[in-house]
């Protein structure tokens, strides 16, 4: 069974509680990007707060096993749960009042928080299953990507990691450990810079499906993604000379794209190294 017709066949056990408003399909399934490894990842929006009961029904009705049940944290109650055919859900269950709150966050306040962007980006790619006069009023918020938003995540993006200015002490101590995470840590900034630019909310908090979110820029470096992935598998020194690189096309592009941004101080800091 293909992963899009399960998760309408579970959808379609979510719906028979009244005190379900909306369940929205999002993840890797309702973007199209499914391979072997993918699982299903279900929102469900409640009008009220749901019980043990209500959450723990669906999944004995599948004949479920649970791999993961969280209580009412960070705004959301969370389960995982295999199916009988080995198929994974993960669901994530929102008050509805929760999850405009959170559009009304990222839209009107421009907060660039990536776990409410998460939130937003999974509405924004997401399929309707259920309520969908609901899940496109939302959506309608949430279409037009916020100019100050934009101007926020590369803003705050381009000061980049402390850490950074470490660079060339860490290659001459061969401390590669502390060395490939602050790369990673750079690279993260940066397509939070990118993010900005393009106006697309961040989707996963570590960037998940590169090759697929770069292909959706229309403002990039060259070659992007095969220089971001060879920063990762090349040699330390080369990793660090192309980063550097790759951070002055950023900035220029910054420069290009958003002029009325004043990024003095952020190419002040990067240039910094010791």
């Amino acid at each position: 069974m293909r992963l899009k017709e399960k998760a309408i066949e579970m959808s379609e056990i979510y719906r028979q509680n009244q005190k379900v408003e909306a369940i929205i399909l999002a993840g890797s399934v309702a973007r199209k990007l499914e391979d072997e490894h993918s699982d299903i990842e279900l929102h469900i929006l409640w009008s009220e707060p749901p019980e043990d009961e209500e959450r723990l029904g669906p999944i004995n009705n599948s004949s479920g096993t649970i791999l993961s049940y969280h209580p009412y944290e960070d705004e959301e109650w969370s389960e995982t749960y295999l199916t009988k055919e080995g198929i994974k859900l993960e669901i994530s269950n929102f008050l509805t009042l929760t999850v405009e709150k959170i559009i009304s966050e990222v839209i009107e306040q421009y907060d660039t928080n990536y776990e409410k962007q998460c939130i937003v980006s999974s509405v924004h790619d997401g399929v309707s299953l259920y309520g969908e006069v609901k899940v496109h009023a939302l959506k309608d918020r949430i279409e037009v990507y916020p100019e100050e938003l934009a101007k926020r995540m590369i803003s705050e993006n381009l000061w980049l990691s402390n850490r950074w200015h470490n660079r060339e002490a860490l290659l001459k101590r061969k401390d590669w450990l502390m060395l490939y995470d602050v790369i990673c840590e750079v690279q993260r900034d940066l397509f939070g810079v990118l993010f900005g630019l393009n106006r697309m909310y961040v989707h996963h908090p570590a960037f998940k499906w590169m090759a697929y979110n770069v292909e959706r820029m229309n403002i990039k470096p060259e070659n992007l993604y095969e220089r971001m992935a060879n920063t990762l598998i090349g040699e330390p020194e080369y990793s660090v000379q192309e980063l550097e690189v790759l951070i002055e096309e950023v900035l220029h592009l910054v420069e290009q794209y958003a002029p009325e941004l004043n990024i003095a101080e952020q190419q002040k800091r990067i240039q910094y190294a010791k």
